[in-house]
């Protein structure tokens, strides 16, 4: 069917028979396709691909042109020989940004937290303080109790973490009256003293772990050599300090440039942290805090070894509170290594506001042996 002839009347002879046959291209003769019902037959237009132009003249009206198309994809005024095809209507914006809500208050800057109860953790410290200077300058031998007791109760934290997130069971019987024995040996024979009960405390690991299966047996007393080394031995430090006729001045300086350097390294590093100082290891240290705890343990080592320390001057007090500095800082740091292993974030829950025994002994027990080596080399072990 050609195109022209779309609305147009039928042409006498086209739909019928002819001697020729019928002419090329027409539609084959029979009910279907009789001129009547041809004549009431509009076939599909084909849509056209630009802006449509119909094919008949202005004579003609347009219920016999080209079929209009109409909808929202084809305007009627496409199809005008004297108007522009319309332009697309711009597409709205996907996912608009709200507009802000004038009766809600903008939302403050959230501010630093501490990680801790500061309440509780202020009030235990202060709590364990007095009970240390007590009795670190009543009796000397009540402050040796108190080391002690500190020992073996870290010792139960240590092997009880151990147990519960590895499996392993380092024998806390030999453990705890070693290392209890190993504090009372440093304070009454030093340094040999404490070094003979460290080997007879090892020695009762290996024996006391031969009465249980030997699945496990040399990872538990490894653990357990471990622990004896960790806590007891390095608190026996302490207890050495104290035989010296300034003991107690001694022992208290030691405790002051601790606490001091990690005093200084959280309130530095709280406020002005932003390099990390062992991310992988502690992401909350920072190397502005580490020199914090240098700063403030250099000036309060020069106060005490000027005032605390017979014979003792303020530069040897920059050089013991820089060693007291960077050991805290191992010594915490050697701690959050041993959490991390373990998947913990603290060591007991003993103490609020500060977790476990263990956990305020991580920077005291590295430091023990740094201060008592020092303090023999500046002013003598008497």
């Amino acid at each position: 069917m050609n195109d022209s002839s779309w609305g147009a009347p039928p042409q006498a002879g086209y739909w019928g028979p002819s001697d020729q046959g019928p002419v090329q291209g027409a539609a084959p003769a029979g009910p279907a396709y009789d001129a009547p019902e041809a004549q009431q037959t509009r076939p599909m237009p084909i849509v056209p691909d630009g802006p449509a132009v119909p094919r008949y003249g202005d004579d003609q009206d347009d219920d016999r042109g080209a079929a209009r198309l109409s909808g929202p994809l084809f305007r009627d005024d496409t199809f005008r020989n004297d108007t522009p095809s319309a332009q697309p209507r711009a597409a709205a914006p996907q996912n608009p940004e709200p507009m802000p809500d004038a009766s809600q208050p903008a939302s403050a800057p959230q501010k630093k937290s501490a990680g801790r109860d500061l309440s509780a953790a202020i009030g235990v410290g202060v709590g364990l303080g007095a009970v240390i200077v007590a009795s670190l300058f009543v009796v000397k031998a009540v402050f040796v109790g108190v080391i002690a007791v500190a020992v073996v109760v870290g010792l139960w934290e240590l092997t009880r973490r151990l147990e519960e997130r590895k499996g392993i069971r380092a024998p806390l019987v030999p453990l705890a009256l070693g290392g209890a024995a190993m504090v009372v040996a440093g304070y009454v024979r030093g340094a040999e003293g404490a070094w003979v009960a460290m080997a007879l405390t090892a020695l009762a690991v290996l024996v006391w772990r031969m009465t249980e299966p030997p699945e496990g047996y040399l990872k538990d007393v490894t653990a357990g050599v471990f622990a004896a080394f960790y806590v007891p031995f390095l608190a026996t430090f302490v207890a050495m300090m104290l035989t010296a006729d300034d003991g107690a001045s001694r022992v208290l300086t030691f405790l002051l440039l601790t606490v001091v350097s990690d005093t200084g390294a959280y309130a530095v590093g709280w406020r002005f942290g932003r390099h990390k100082l062992a991310p992988r290891i502690s992401p909350g240290k920072t190397r502005e805090g580490l020199l914090g705890a240098v700063s403030f343990a250099m000036v309060a080592g020069a106060l005490c070894m000027e005032f605390l320390i017979d014979d003792g001057t303020w530069w040897q007090g920059l050089l013991l509170g820089l060693a007291v500095a960077a050991s805290a800082t191992l010594g915490d740091l050697g701690e959050s290594m041993i959490k991390r292993d373990l998947g913990i974030k603290d060591m007991g829950t003993l103490l609020p506001g500060h977790g476990g025994i263990m956990d305020r002994l991580d920077s005291l027990l590295p430091t023990a042996p740094v201060v008592w080596l020092l303090l023999v080399l500046f002013v003598g072990s008497g």
